[in-house]
C-alpha cells in the first residue's frame, strides 16, 4: 500500500458510521436471554457478545459507533456505560447507545430495517460518507477497515461480509451468488437447497454485516418503508431488491493472513454457544484467539481479585476468569469471572458464566450455567441424560442449559428433547 493509499483509508475509516444492532429479543437461547439482550450475554469467562464487535470497530479505527437498543437492554446499556466511555467526542469519536424511541408512530422496531430507518435523523446528523451495519450478537475478529477498502476500490453502492460454509450447513443462512468480479447476483435467505460457490464445495453464507454509502442506504430506506409488504429485514427484503438495482459486491472475510478463513459464529442458539466456547479450547490452537495482543478484546470487568486453585485440583484445556475459586477438578471448560467450584465435583466440557456456585461433589459434563446460579451438593447434570431431572432445557446436541429464570415451556421442551436423546 502506497502512502496515499494509506492515507485514503485512515479518512475513510475516520468518515465512516457503525450502527451495532443490538435490539433482538434471542429466544432461542431460552433462559439466557430471559432477562438480557442476546447482545449482554457473557461470554468467553470475562466478556459480553457485543464485546467482540465493538472490539471489532477500535481495531479497525472506526471510532464513530452507535449501539441500537431495545428488548431488554438494561444490563447493556450498563456494560457500555461501565465498559466503553473512553472515546473523545470533542474529537469527533464516541460510542453512543441510541434506544427504540418510536420516531416513527407509536411501534418498536419491526425488523433490522426498521431499526436504522426509525434513527434516520441521527444518521443524517452524523453525516458519514459510508455506514457500517453490524451485528451485536456475533462472535468473531475482524478487520473491518479492509472490507471498507473493497467497497471503495470496487466502486459498490452495498458490500456484504461473507464467510464460506459447508454445504450441509448453508439452510441455516442466507446464501450468496457472486460472479467472477465478485458482484452480488443472486442472495437467498435459509434456502432449501443451497447451491456452492464457484470452484468450490461449500457455500458463500452473508455474516450480516455490510457497508452502505450513504445515499444508497437512505434510499433502500426509503424504498423498504413504502412497500406494505415488507418485513423489513436486509435479508429478506433490501438484499434481493437491491442486486438488480444497484451495485452490490461480497466481501470474503478472511482471517490475518489473507488467505485461511476467517472465523465466525452466530452464538444465537444453545448449541452454537456452547461450540463457540468449546472452539476457545481447540488443542490445536483456539480458532478464536481471546490472548492475541495484537487484536485486543474490550471489556468492563468488575475489580476482583485473582483466580484461585485448590490444592490436588486437575485443571485442563479450559479458560479460568478473575476471581474464581476452584477446589474441584475441571476439563475443558470455561469458569468465568467470580464463579466457585467445590471441592470433589468435575466440571467437564462446560460453560460457567459469572458468579456461578458449584457445590461440592457435583458433576457438570456438557452443560451451560447462567450467571449467579447455585448447583446444590451433588448434583449430577449432563452426560447421562437419563440422570437429568427433566427441569431444564437440553438442546438437539445435548446441551443442558441450566438458569434461574427457566420458564415451563422450557422445562417441557427439556424433559422431552431428554427423553428423545436418551
Amino acid at each position: 500500500m502506497t502512502e496515499a493509499d494509506g492515507s485514503a483509508s485512515c479518512w475513510r475509516r475516520r468518515d465512516a458510521l457503525a450502527l451495532v444492532l443490538a435490539g433482538g429479543n434471542g429466544t432461542r437461547l431460552h433462559g439466557l436471554t430471559a432477562r438480557r439482550a442476546k447482545p449482554a450475554v457473557p461470554f468467553g469467562g470475562q466478556y459480553r457478545t457485543i464485546d467482540f464487535t465493538l472490539s471489532n470497530c477500535i481495531n479497525s479505527g472506526i471510532r464513530r459507533i452507535a449501539v441500537l437498543t431495545q428488548y431488554k437492554s438494561q444490563s447493556l446499556i450498563r456494560h457500555i456505560e461501565q465498559g466503553w466511555r473512553f472515546l473523545r467526542r470533542e474529537l469527533g469519536e464516541f460510542i453512543e447507545i441510541w434506544p427504540a424511541q418510536q420516531r416513527c408512530g407509536e411501534r418498536w422496531y419491526s425488523g433490522t430495517v426498521d431499526a436504522v430507518h426509525q434513527n434516520r435523523d441521527l444518521i443524517e446528523a452524523i453525516d458519514s460518507a459510508y455506514v457500517l451495519v453490524l451485528a451485536g450478537d456475533h462472535v468473531y475478529a475482524m478487520d473491518y477497515s479492509r472490507m471498507l477498502d473493497a467497497h471503495v476500490e470496487r466502486d459498490a453502492e452495498i458490500t456484504v461480509g461473507c464467510v464460506e460454509v459447508p454445504l450441509s450447513e448453508a439452510h441455516a443462512y442466507g446464501i450468496v451468488g457472486v460472479d467472477g468480479s465478485g458482484r452480488v447476483r443472486s442472495f437467498v435467505e435459509k434456502p432449501e437447497h443451497p447451491e456452492p460457490c464457484r470452484g468450490s464445495r461449500d457455500a458463500l453464507a452473508s455474516m450480516g454485516i455490510y457497508v452502505f454509502d450513504r445515499d444508497t442506504l437512505f434510499d433502500r430506506l426509503d424504498r423498504d418503508a413504502s412497500d406494505p409488504d415488507s418485513v423489513h429485514d436486509f435479508g429478506y427484503s433490501v438484499l434481493p431488491k437491491a442486486i438488480r438495482e444497484a451495485r452490490v459486491h461480497a466481501y470474503l472475510f478472511r482471517a490475518a493472513d489473507g488467505k485461511t478463513p476467517g472465523y465466525w459464529r452466530d452464538v444465537g442458539t444453545v448449541d452454537a454457544y456452547w461450540s463457540a466456547h468449546m472452539d476457545l479450547l481447540a488443542e490445536t490452537g483456539p480458532k478464536l484467539d481471546l490472548f492475541d495482543a495484537s487484536w485486543p478484546i474490550f471489556t468492563h470487568v468488575e475489580p476482583c481479585a485473582p483466580s484461585r486453585v485448590g490444592a490436588g485440583v486437575r485443571i485442563g484445556a479450559s479458560i479460568i476468569g478473575p476471581g474464581a475459586a476452584v477446589f474441584g477438578d475441571v476439563h475443558r471448560s470455561v469458569v468465568s469471572t467470580r464463579c466457585e467450584i467445590g471441592p470433589h465435583s468435575l466440571v467437564k466440557d462446560s460453560v460457567l458464566l459469572p458468579g456461578v456456585k458449584v457445590g461440592r461433589n457435583c458433576r457438570l459434563e456438557r452443560v451451560v450455567v447462567d450467571s449467579r446460579c447455585v448447583i446444590p451438593d451433588n448434583t449430577v447434570l449432563g452426560g447421562d441424560l437419563l440422570a437429568d431431572d427433566g427441569v431444564h432445557y437440553v438442546s438437539p446436541r445435548g446441551i443442558v442449559l441450566v438458569t434461574r429464570h427457566a420458564s415451563r415451556a422450557d422445562a417441557r421442551a427439556g424433559a422431552a428433547v431428554a427423553r428423545k436423546v436418551a
